[in-house]
């Protein structure tokens, strides 16, 4: 009876704290996920975070690429004067019926840039060839294949359209004056009379795309495929032909 009471009196006052027992393991299991969310998303973070890095980086090294080819455009097209000394190449028709001969030439020019891209040039040039006028009354022997010259004083527009540090592509068209000089190995025979235009004075013009590959900022190897026109004899001579050689870059704008 006594061990009853005993037992009854410690249930009495154990019941009191059996509700605090199940809440703090509720409160513990309820802040456990709390923090796995906050840790879950400071790591869904980090990763962010490493990509805008990597997007800062990427667009420094961008920036800085396109910062060193600035400069080196402007370091090699940033010059105010342009001069050359060229050989050329030019297939042009002597008479009106004779076949092409092979005209071949020296170049010299001067260009002055106002900006990087935009020049006005000065040439002038001499063409050496010996022309076939075939047999006749008058071309017996060496008169067969006379040397013929032509020479040639030109002003133009240049203008650079597509530039890179290494190498350009411009267009150029110009206009002037032309002598040729038919005669100088007939041994006194007319050149009309063998076939020749008549030694004169006419207009020249010429249309021309330029390449430059540069080998430095201030030197550059040229080829200047073109087409040339000129009025011997009342007539339109349309030849195709090239000039090639070194560029010299001077005079800081």
């Amino acid at each position: 009876m006594f061990s009853f009471r005993r037992l009854a009196f410690l249930l009495a006052l154990a019941l009191p704290a059996l509700p605090a027992v199940p809440a703090q393991s509720s409160s513990s299991s309820s802040s456990n996920p709390t923090q796995d969310q906050g840790q879950s998303s400071s790591q869904a973070q980090q990763p962010g975070g490493e990509t805008q890095g990597q997007i800062t980086v990427q667009a420094r090294i961008r920036l800085r690429r396109e910062q060193r080819r600035a400069t080196a455009i402007h370091d090699a097209y940033s010059h105010r004067w342009e001069s050359y000394m060229d050989t050329g190449y030019l297939r042009f028709k002597p008479g009106p019926s004779l076949q092409r001969l092979t005209y071949y030439a020296w170049e010299t020019g001067l260009t002055r840039f106002t900006n990087e891209r935009l020049g006005y040039t000065l040439v002038g040039r001499g063409y050496y060839g010996t022309a076939y006028v075939g047999l006749n009354q008058y071309s017996q022997g060496a008169f067969t294949r006379p040397a013929i010259s032509q020479y040639d004083l030109l002003f133009g527009p240049v203008y650079r359209f597509y530039l890179q540090p290494k190498y350009s592509i411009s267009g150029r068209a110009m206009a002037g004056w032309a002598h040729g000089n038919f005669s100088g190995d007939t041994n006194g025979i007319s050149p009309p009379l063998l076939g020749l235009y008549p030694d004169a004075n006419t207009y020249a013009a010429s249309v021309s795309v330029i390449g430059e590959y540069n080998l430095a900022p201030n030197i550059a190897f040229k080829l200047a495929p073109e087409y040339f026109f000129t009025g011997f004899g009342s007539t339109v001579q349309a030849s195709r032909g090239f000039t090639a050689g070194l560029v010299y870059r001077f005079g800081k704008q």
